[in-house]
């Protein structure tokens, strides 16, 4: 009887211990597949969100344009968009230490570069840099936004914003100088100069104000008659036999020996100066609509009108100031990165209706322009139409080639447009200025 009994204890036991191994063994089994159900998962992805990071400028318009869409953002990648606000000077300096060291370490997955720096990114860093071309339908944007966005027969950047131009006006002090706002539409520079005196004379107001070491009007100009700094090659200096920029000299010459320009040394001075009601005038790129509007004293006095243009062949009232695109670095998350450009700023109809109602910001989606929240009419000027005028506008920029110089030759520009400014014959400034040219970019 006592041998059955231990016989029947140690049975016992044994089957005990083989239970609890099974036991361990299930479990571990069960962990083993999730493990491998995970990592499945997150290749698929629908597990783990993938994290990338942007960096760009401006929080209360491209910063805050980035997390509209991230909000937006419905695409087939799971993601997690880390946006990093970062001074656009501070972005250049660090994009051009990281990638001249030959690596993207420390570099984030999106980057919003100016359109007028992008070709000398691309041009000496093309490896850097992802090609987008497979993700977006590139003629649903505007045209000269792909041309300033492409290189080697890929376009690398995600057209944003437009820096389409526009002439800001407080039609109560053209109306003091007897003028309607109808006569300040479609005119040329000339016209625009001779309006400036009678404004000055009837209001002692200045027709607009402009920073000398800013060369922005000059370029608005050049660029609305279909010309820049450069040969279509974007590298060959075009400045001494350019008629265009020698036009754009004689105009702004012109606003100076009238003595209408109000001179300005900042970004504050040029806000103060149309907001403190100096200027009668703002001639720029319409990203300035909101601090026109800060002045809430003067609604109902503004009105925006094309601006003037130069008196050459191929000369329109259409240009641009401004604006930039988005790139991806060619990195891990590349493909996350331009697969949420692509759903968001690449064709969310839903996201640009966003931007202009919430931001008055302007794409250069052209599906996106078509959309009814365009037509509204906007009381502080007057209950115009300006955003559906600003559309037409971008739809009419002459393209050109930005190059990879564009900021080396305004340097170039402001000098000798002092020069000529001081008594020196123009011909004489652009040829020197075309000699400065090639030897400092060769």
């Amino acid at each position: 009887m006592k041998k059955f009994l231990l016989m029947f204890l140690l049975v016992g036991m044994i089957g005990l211990l083989v239970a609890c191994g099974n036991g361990d063994e299930e479990a571990t089994d069960s962990g083993d597949t999730n493990d491998t159900d995970q990592t499945e998962s997150t290749d698929e992805g629908s597990g783990e969100a993938v994290n990338i990071t942007a960096w760009a400028w401006d929080p209360n318009f491209n910063i805050r344009a980035l997390n509209y869409a991230k909000d937006l953002y419905d695409g087939e990648i799971d993601l997690d968009l880390e946006v990093i606000e970062n001074a656009q000077d501070d972005i250049v300096q660090r994009l051009n230490t990281g990638l001249s060291s030959g690596t993207t370490q420390g570099m984030p997955n999106i980057v919003l570069i100016e359109d007028y720096r992008a070709q000398s990114f691309l041009q000496a860093y093309p490896d850097a840099f992802y090609p987008i071309t497979d993700y977006v339908v590139f003629e649903d944007f505007a045209p000269y936004k792909i041309e300033a966005t492409s290189y080697a027969g890929d376009v690398y950047g995600l057209p944003f914003d437009t820096g389409v131009t526009g002439l800001y006006v407080r039609v109560d002090l053209l109306e003091e100088a007897g003028y309607t706002f109808d006569d300040i539409v479609d005119i040329t520079w000339s016209e625009y100069t001779e309006i400036g005196k009678a404004v000055k004379e009837a209001t002692g107001k200045d027709m607009l104000t402009l920073d000398p070491n800013d060369n922005g009007l000059m370029r608005i100009m050049i660029q609305s008659a279909g010309s820049w700094y450069f040969e279509e090659d974007g590298q060959t200096p075009y400045l001494a036999e350019n008629e265009a920029l020698a036009a754009s000299f004689e105009a702004l010459k012109a606003l100076f020996d009238a003595n209408i320009v109000r001179l300005n040394s900042d970004w504050s001075q040029f806000v103060g100066a149309f907001n403190n009601g100096d200027v009668a005038t703002v001639p720029t790129g319409n990203w300035i609509t909101p601090s026109v509007m800060a002045e809430e004293s003067q609604s109902g006095d503004w009105r925006v009108a094309p601006i003037p243009r130069l008196e050459v062949e191929g000369a329109t009232h259409a240009s641009n100031l401004g604006g930039s695109s988005f790139y991806v670095l060619n990195q891990d998350g590349k493909e996350a990165a331009a697969t949420f450009l692509s759903n968001t700023f690449g064709g969310n109809l839903e996201f640009y209706d966003t931007l202009i109602t919430e931001m008055g910001a302007i794409g250069t989606y052209l599906p996106g322009l078509e959309s009814e929240a365009y037509d509204m009419e906007v009381e502080f000027f007057g209950n115009q139409q300006i955003y559906n005028e600003f559309v037409q506008w971008t739809e009419e920029i002459p393209a050109v080639e930005y190059g990879i110089h564009t900021y080396a030759v305004d340097d170039i520009m402001i000098v000798e447009f002092q020069n000529y400014l001081n008594g020196q014959d123009l011909s004489t400034v652009l040829e020197r200025a075309q000699t400065q040219a090639e030897t400092q970019l060769q």
